[in-house]
């Protein structure tokens, strides 16, 4: 059996990759697990958790897969991007996928371009529906500063961890992306991981959230790719 972990991103759920554990649960003698990390899903939550429990509620789910399964694979996006490439420093992994992994994080200039078509569609009265707007406006109303501070904590404690990854890694980064900097943080990933057998992916038209925007398609096609061959 094939065990697959799925690691979402701050402040987000498991359902946040949703898109992707629902492909990846279709195949057949796979394992998809995608734990919500410890806090997350209540601004509350958030305020208790720290760095160290998502390290560790990502530990044991590894080390449970590693029980149960021949092989596993770790996903991550965003902040879990990072979470996931510190498993796979620790622990016999067989592949590891990084997502808008947040190497580095804010990319003011993508930033500033979402807030104009986000002021044109409140003027048409389209906002409401722009998917990615809302989940930008719930980070911001919802996200405690502690834990802002804690997610800054994660990623500058897994950034060292980064030359001990030797397994084949796949990054996967969009071009239009306003929380990480597309070029500077997938290209300091794919530098710093060690491993022989690593490929980089730019996604063009894509922002944070690939799975959500026009090239979702060829997302899956190079992910299932990636981990079937």
């Amino acid at each position: 059996m094939i065990g697959c972990l799925c690691i979402h991103g701050f402040t987000g759920e498991a359902k946040e990759v949703g898109p992707l554990t629902d492909f990846l649960k279709k195949k057949k003698g796979w394992l998809v697990y995608s734990p919500t990390l410890p806090g997350h899903g209540s601004k509350e939550g958030l305020k208790k958790a720290n760095f160290k429990h998502w390290l560790y509620a990502a530990e044991v789910a590894t080390q449970e897969l590693l029980k149960r399964c021949d092989k596993v694979y770790v996903i991550g996006f965003s902040m879990g991007g990072m979470i996931a490439a510190y498993v796979a420093s620790k622990y016999p992994i067989h592949k590891l996928v990084l997502l808008s992994c947040s190497a580095y994080y804010l990319n003011p200039k993508q930033i500033i371009q979402d807030m104009k078509g986000w002021i044109i569609e409140g003027w048409r009265g389209e906002l409401s529906n722009d998917i990615l707007y809302k989940m930008y406006r719930k980070k911001i109303i919802d996200t405690p500063m502690k834990a802002t501070i804690e997610f800054a904590k994660t990623v500058y404690k897994t950034r060292p961890i980064l030359k001990k990854v030797k397994v084949p890694t796949l990054i996967v980064q969009g071009e239009c992306d306003g929380l990480v900097p597309p070029r500077k943080s997938a290209e300091y990933l794919y530098e710093m991981i060690s491993s022989a057998e690593k490929q980089l992916y730019y996604f063009k038209n894509s922002k944070h959230y690939i799975w959500l925007g026009e090239e979702r398609e060829n997302l899956l096609e190079i992910i299932n790719h990636f981990l079937e061959n």
